[in-house]
């Protein structure tokens, strides 16, 4: 029946004697009988499209596509469609490239013909193409590079309106690229900039509202792409951001970003960090934010504001991990404060956390071998404290042997302190008895000689 219609149609065009396809004319359908056999091909695919018949479709789509590329913009989007349809069923190395090159040839001949079109313009159809370049030739370093340009250009044009299949390639391929030596660190960080800027103002837009959460996925993951990168140095870092400190100061996203980067660089003496935590942290108080300033007041030597910071910091962390490595600063803090038993409550804390981790135990050695002096009155008294520290380093490598080298290097400067064997016998004991170790540590451990 379409066919009939087609031929009905026919009677009212004017036939030419010499008949010449679109692209021959630059029309959409050309003249005389080459633009019925036009219309006849379009209908045709596009009726088996439509039922899914894609084998039967590609003929007179190819037909189409040769003899008239203006004919209509989804003569382009039901191409791409349908070569996807044949790599996908083909296993021939050969065939394979014939078609990968024709689904390009869809792309640039879109560009050429419909480049101009308000709702996909020729930058967006670059982000198009350069998603099927990386889905079919991923591990080609001269495809990569190609893909990399053309997303580069998409995205520098549509900015905060990219298609987020974009932005989060266009991160992928910016850090591959980073990695085989082909663009520079603060390339990369430029990169990061404008995906990142661009995902922002998509989640400020309420119109993307019910895409939040995917957006925050890739966000989150373009993050972590780049703090793995190994551009994400404390010097790159603040060589970009550090020039639009007092532009963003009031940008509470921008800053939360910022010090995300710096807190995972561990750029501990950044006095970026310092700067954009006090700014975040007057906005919107973070862990993150508290933390930084913790670091800032460490390193002007004013130890309340530092402590009160990081127990800020603690309060505010929900990741365990992370609330774990404040809480074993924090001890240490404390120690070198002369604050023994609040060093050894912030390290048990941290223990709670990662029971699995050596270095809160290093710290609660040290507290009770620092404080030995404080311990009793007679030297044996005093000299239990070594026995106690000891049992905490020898608890810590027992849990965690990356901490194994220094818990040993403790065990042998402070096992040299123990009481003498004659010593222990005056005071009325024995090797291997129980004992109580008084003052602040009030702790049972073993009797030994040294």
């Amino acid at each position: 029946m379409k066919i009939y219609k087609l031929i009905a149609l026919g009677l009212f065009i004017s036939i030419t004697a010499a008949a010449q396809t679109g692209r021959e004319t630059g029309t959409k359908y050309g003249t005389g009988e080459d633009s019925l056999e036009c219309l006849k091909n379009l209908s045709l695919y596009s009726e088996d499209l439509r039922n899914k018949n894609y084998d039967a479709a590609y003929p007179a789509w190819e037909a189409a596509f040769n003899n008239c590329p203006a004919a209509t913009v989804n003569l382009y989007i039901d191409g791409a469609t349908l070569l996807e349809h044949k790599i996908k069923k083909n296993k021939d190395a050969a065939t394979f490239e014939d078609l990968y090159q024709k689904l390009m040839k869809v792309y640039d001949q879109r560009m050429e013909f419909f480049g101009d079109n308000r709702r996909t313009p020729t930058p967006e159809i670059k982000g198009f193409k350069a998603l099927d370049m990386l889905k079919y030739k991923r591990n080609d370093a001269e495809v990569l590079a190609q893909a990399y340009a053309l997303l580069d250009e998409s995205v520098n044009y549509s900015k905060e309106k990219s298609q987020l299949a974009f932005l989060a390639t266009f991160m992928t391929t910016s850090v591959n690229m980073y990695k085989m030596g082909k663009i520079d660190a603060m390339k990369l960080v430029e990169d990061y900039t404008l995906v990142t800027d661009g995902l922002d103002n998509q989640l400020k837009n309420p119109a993307r509202a019910k895409y939040h959460g995917q957006i925050e996925k890739v966000k989150g993951s373009v993050e972590t792409l780049f703090a793995n990168s190994g551009a994400a140095n404390c010097e790159t870092i603040d060589q970009i951001f550090a020039p639009q400190l007092e532009d963003k100061k009031f940008d509470l996203a921008w800053l939360k970003m910022v010090s995300r980067l710096l807190v995972r660089g561990l750029c501990d003496d950044s006095e970026l960090l310092y700067k954009v935590s006090e700014y975040q942290h007057n906005i919107e108080p973070s862990s993150a934010s508290a933390y930084g300033l913790a670091k800032m007041y460490l390193k002007s030597n004013d130890m309340n504001r530092a402590i009160d910071y990081f127990k800020e910091a603690i309060d505010l962390c929900e990741d365990n991990d992370q609330k774990g490595e404040f809480l074993q600063q924090l001890g240490l803090v404390y120690l070198t404060q002369e604050k023994y038993s609040a060093a050894r409550a912030s390290a048990l804390r941290a223990i709670e956390l990662r029971p699995n981790w050596g270095a809160p135990y290093i710290v609660i050695g040290k507290a009770y071998a620092i404080s030995a002096n404080t311990i009793g009155t007679k030297e044996l008294e005093k000299k239990s404290a070594y026995w106690a520290a000891v049992d905490k380093f020898m608890k810590a490598k027992s849990v965690d042997p990356s901490v194994a080298k220094e818990a040993d290097e403790l065990i042998r400067t402070y096992s040299v302190h123990f009481p003498a064997t004659d010593e222990i016998f005056f005071e009325g004991y024995k090797n291997g008895e129980t004992y109580t170790v008084g003052g602040w540590i009030n702790e049972k451990t073993t009797i030994r000689a040294k």
